[in-house]
């Protein structure tokens, strides 16, 4: 199993930046994949960002592209998802997610975290 935590939300302006932090402990080796996730009230949870182990493969939803960053630490068992230019439609519960795959796809993800708000003030 892997156990995921993430933290570093929070309340910020449009155009701020935040750093989302999720630490993984357990049989990360195993599903080593991350991927961050977000749900905004009244929607379903969707895609943000996805890194491999080497942090060689990124891939990001369309919608936040060149704006957010995921990156890792294995020495540290912690991805970040660096969020600058926030928009108020960023607002979200940020999940991470860990999966054997480097996918998009929600359903190839197997241990999630309890979640961090982001709420971005106009």
């Amino acid at each position: 199993q892997v156990q995921l935590v993430e933290s570093g939300g929070g309340l910020v302006q449009a155009g701020g930046s935040l750093r989302l932090s999720c630490a993984a402990s357990g049989q990360t080796f195993s599903y080593s994949v991350r991927g961050w996730f977000r749900q905004a009230p009244g929607k379903e949870r969707e895609f943000v960002a996805t890194i491999n182990w080497s942090g060689g493969s990124t891939y990001y939803a369309d919608s936040v592209k060149g704006r957010f960053t995921i990156s890792r630490d294995n020495a540290k068992n912690t991805v970040y998802l660096q969020m600058n230019s926030l928009k108020p439609e960023d607002t979200a519960v940020y999940y991470c997610a860990a999966s054997r795959l480097v996918t998009m796809r929600e359903n190839e993800y197997v241990y999630w975290g309890q979640g961090t708000q982001v709420t971005v003030s106009s």
